[in-house]
């Protein structure tokens, strides 16, 4: 390069250009001022239909003015047509032939047992059997009429006159041999429990029954306990079976040293998946015993208590409450918008919108009254521990261990 001349410098390149990759689009966000005024209309919109279906009806009295500009309307011709008193009411004239009114009067009167009106006098004096047996008829009705609740006996009518009856004496709460409970008025079963007390002490002194020997040295008496695990959980909502490990081994009543039940015997058992409201314990009951060579022996229903001996299984419950709290939510809104009602609304719109309206609000109490049926749900899990009870006794085989 030769001296005094000046480099060529080339213009800088915009570092943007060297860019590989695209910028990214721009992120649509919504304002918070727009949402926090929406949601702000929407909640003043339901707080007042909320009011306007609540607010009560207010009564609008009318003012004085008003009545007096209404003018007095003369009467019509058929008021003006009506006699002004009692006195100046036409009489009517003789029955015509025919008329059947005082006969059917008469009749009336003498069926009720009332006071035969004043007849005229007859010119025969003699009593007539037809007057008889009509007085008699009526007496009889009337009798009947003022009688109360009696028992009647045999040999109490004579001469064809009915005698009043003598009402049968009510036992008292001492001659009954218990406490005088109104059934209908006894919601803590007090008239059961003294029943209960009453028929316990009905024997006499000695017991009647003789000792019994022992069927077998291989029994299981009545009360022994075998201890077992849920292998298959329940769940009350539907029926259906339920197995059980036996976890212990199992000996006789007597020495306690015969085998008898080894540990790992299968429980078969079914549970009651019908639930009251309130209950929190499964009814379960065993059927089998399957010992681990094959063989079974049935049961007739023992028992299945938990580990302290109170009957039943209990875990888990499900009342269900979130179902009902949203049936009763979902009543509450039907049954305010059943309540609306709209100024200047024509006949046809009036009768549409009431049947509408009775039609939703039915629908809500039938959506409460079912939630309301729902029973509860009964959830055992599966390793929970549980003893068979024996209630009677079994003759079983000893058990040997090389089995």
């Amino acid at each position: 390069m030769p001296q005094g001349a000046v480099p060529s410098t080339q213009p800088k390149v915009d570092p943007e250009t060297f860019v590989l990759r695209a910028r990214p689009g721009r992120a649509i966000r919504f304002k918070r001022g727009v949402i926090v005024s929406l949601a702000a209309i929407a909640v003043t919109g339901v707080v007042g239909t909320a009011w306007f279906a609540l607010e009560p009806r207010a009564l609008h009295l009318a003012a004085d003015s008003e009545d007096k500009n209404i003018a007095a309307k003369p009467p019509t011709d058929t008021l003006s047509a009506l006699p002004a008193s009692y006195g100046t009411v036409p009489k009517l004239g003789p029955p015509l032939p025919g008329d059947l009114g005082k006969p059917i009067l008469d009749r009336q009167r003498q069926l009720a047992g009332e006071a035969i009106p004043p007849v005229p006098p007859a010119v025969s004096t003699a009593p007539k059997p037809a007057d008889d047996a009509r007085q008699r008829r009526a007496a009889e009705l009337k009798a009947a009429r003022e009688s109360g609740l009696l028992v009647q006996t045999a040999g109490q009518q004579s001469q064809g006159q009915a005698m009043p009856a003598v009402a049968a004496p009510i036992p008292s709460a001492d001659q009954a041999g218990g406490v005088a409970v109104d059934v209908d008025r006894d919601p803590n079963g007090q008239a059961h429990k003294a029943e209960f007390v009453r028929s316990t002490d009905k024997a006499g002194d000695s017991n009647p029954h003789a000792v019994a020997p022992r069927p077998s040295p291989f029994t299981l008496s009545a009360g022994s306990v075998i201890s077992a695990s849920l292998i298959t959980g329940l769940r009350s909502d539907l029926p259906g079976l339920v197995t059980a490990q036996v976890t212990e081994r199992i000996f006789d009543s007597a020495t306690g040293r015969i085998l008898l039940i080894p540990q790992g015997a299968r429980l078969i058992g079914a549970y009651d998946s019908v639930v009251a409201f309130g209950q929190r314990r499964a009814l379960v009951v065993w059927q089998r015993i399957i010992f681990p060579d094959g063989s079974s022996i049935r049961l007739d229903n023992a028992p299945a208590t938990d580990p302290s001996g109170y009957a039943g299984l209990a875990d888990k419950v499900d009342f269900h409450t979130w179902t009902l709290l949203k049936g009763v939510v979902l009543s509450t809104l039907l049954g305010v918008g059943s309540e609306l009602q709209f100024s200047g609304e024509s006949d046809l719109v009036q009768a549409v919108r009431q049947s509408t309206q009775q039609s939703v609000s039915r629908a809500g109490d039938q959506l409460t009254s079912r939630n309301l049926q729902i029973q509860p749900t009964l959830t055992i899990r599966p390793g929970a521990p549980v003893r068979l009870l024996v209630h009677h006794d079994l003759i079983l085989k000893p058990w040997l261990e090389e089995q």
